[in-house]
């Protein structure tokens, strides 16, 4: 058995959460389907963002001119903030990454304090765009400012996506115990998001807390049990804990959930080491 898995063990190590992951949002959800306001003007607000946002991918130039006309013109807090979110999503289409990660940090303070939900979406998204420019420091209080906010605002689903993100980034910043805790956070905010049970195992298996890593590998499993992700990560802890018989299974399963997908592939590798013959 040692001889089998020694050599699997050091390959396994090198899988871990993916820092690249996520993503710059859209239109948010509490702001398409927003009650309209009291105030004059708010009902065309909506419409106009869909028509700058829609810019931004045919035209980004043209949205950010009109991303900046809107803003000498806007005559509430929301407004203000949908013309900056605009503007930061033309600055992400032209590469202008800092400037965007500007935009964003102020759409996230200009929004209206009782939609903290739309402020942590932009204040996520001004941590994502410090990312994109390698300014790993700079995004960290960004991205976990923005999952406060979610967490403040009673948003589970929400907190949960942002402490995920927050805990890709510190795993990045080789912060694995803060990135433990973040996804603690996640999970306790949605506990049936999948995936940051999914992360928390892998990180856990890395710490080399396979016992953790067990537990939170089955949940993920009953929550997402096609996922050939959760099946890869299942077999990988279970190659590590001893268990062959159980790895085999699970990297088994993975063949048939998703035969041609990448995780196949690692699959399929692991399954040739667990069966390739001791040497004499």
């Amino acid at each position: 058995m040692t001889n089998l898995l020694t050599p699997l063990a050091l390959m396994l190590m090198q899988v871990g959460l993916n820092p690249a992951a996520g993503g710059m949002p859209g239109v948010p959800e509490e702001l398409r389907d927003r009650p309209p306001r009291e105030k004059a003007g708010t009902n065309s607000e909506a419409g106009a963002l869909t028509k700058c946002l829609q810019q931004t991918n045919s035209d980004p130039q043209r949205a950010l001119d009109t991303a900046q006309r809107w803003r000498e013109t806007a005559d509430s807090d929301l407004g203000l903030a949908q013309s900056a979110h605009c503007l930061g999503l033309a600055m992400v289409k032209l590469g202008r990454m800092n400037e965007a990660r500007q935009a964003f940090e102020l759409a996230s303070a200009e929004a209206p304090a009782d939609n903290l939900a739309y402020s942590a979406r932009l204040a996520a998204m001004a941590g994502n765009a410090a990312v994109a420019e390698g300014e790993i420091e700079a995004a960290l209080p960004l991205l976990d400012r923005a999952g406060g906010m979610a967490l403040a605002a009673d948003e589970g689903p929400l907190a949960a996506s942002l402490r995920v993100d927050l805990a890709r980034i510190l795993v990045r910043a080789d912060r694995q115990e803060d990135a433990a805790a973040a996804l603690a956070e996640a999970r306790e905010a949605d506990e049936s998001n999948a995936e940051a049970w999914l992360l928390s195992a892998t990180l856990s298996r890395r710490l080399q807390r396979l016992g953790e890593a067990q537990s939170q590998i089955e949940r993920a499993a009953l929550l997402d049990p096609r996922n050939p992700q959760v099946g890869l990560e299942a077999g990988v802890i279970a190659a590590m804990s001893g268990r062959e018989a159980d790895a085999i299974a699970s990297f088994s399963s993975v063949l048939e959930v998703a035969p041609d997908s990448p995780e196949a592939q690692r699959a399929q590798g692991y399954l040739d080491q667990l069966r390739k013959p001791s040497p004499e």
